[in-house]
């Protein structure tokens, strides 16, 4: 497993920095935010993304399945916590009601790296309706899962398992096959197979949102996504406009994703 996934303080500091250059600008083009901006991040982590949203003095919540990520997200965040900018829920987005548990509804709604491992997400993105303002903007950014570690295979333990690309596009039960052959952990084969029932392609994203109701406000599409910068050193780069214009083979060689969405 690379080492910035086990130290979770680094990986804040990355998806800050991320968050503060790239995303905030991306979404300061569709929405200005100011002291009275109710932010809330579905699946926040560490809050990172909300550390840079903190800064400019929005109000945000975060919410996360994993009580021992809203743990060290309350460490990471501990002075905007204590100044009641920042509330964390632990609990299922679908048992949330936002009028009780979070105190009305939010201005911006954003989804990192989230949407690809939420099942049956055309249940899920008619949800966020129910906590979005009227003119409000949701953000999302995904690895789209054709690209070459849309499986997420680069947190296999393995050397070679995780460095192969577009392993996980091997059809049917070959994937779990291949994975075995070299050396894959039982639990490791689980995860990969669970990420594969819900990786998502930017086609099928795009007819989720417009079925939701929602129309695209904005989207840019990496080569390099923002975060390589961080992770291997590789500086971000747009994709070719023309290949970002070509159904299915973006895919294959889009790193990553931001769209804002409005309802």
């Amino acid at each position: 497993m690379y080492e910035f996934h086990g130290d979770k303080k680094r990986y804040f500091d990355m998806t800050y920095r991320v968050t503060r250059d790239h995303i905030l600008p991306f979404i300061e083009q569709s929405i200005s935010l100011n002291s009275n901006t109710r932010v809330l991040e579905i699946g926040c982590g560490e809050a990172g993304v909300l550390k840079a949203f903190l800064e400019r003095g929005c109000f945000c919540t975060g919410i996360e399945l994993e009580e021992s990520r809203i743990e060290l997200a309350k460490a990471f965040v501990s002075e905007e916590r204590a100044a009641g900018r920042v509330t964390f829920l632990n609990k299922n987005i679908y048992d949330v009601d936002p009028e009780v548990d979070l105190e009305g509804r939010y201005d911006i709604i954003i989804l990192k790296d989230v949407i690809e491992h939420i099942p049956d997400q055309a249940r899920f993105m008619p949800e966020l309706l129910r906590f979005l303002q009227k003119g409000g903007l949701v953000f999302f950014a995904f690895p789209p899962w054709m690209m070459p570690y849309g499986g997420h295979q680069q947190v296999l333990p393995g050397k070679l398992a995780s460095k192969l690309p577009y392993t996980h596009l091997l059809p049917g039960p070959l994937y779990p096959f291949f994975l075995r052959m070299l050396g894959t952990p039982a639990t490791g084969v689980a995860t990969m197979e669970e990420i594969r029932s819900t990786g998502i392609s930017i086609e099928r994203f795009e007819r989720i949102a417009r079925d939701s109701g929602f129309t695209v406000a904005r989207k840019q599409f990496y080569l390099f996504n923002p975060i390589y910068e961080h992770k291997f050193g590789l500086k971000p780069r747009m994709q070719w406009a023309w290949v970002s214009r070509v159904p299915f083979l973006r895919n294959f060689v889009t790193m990553g994703v931001y769209y804002s969405l409005r309802s």
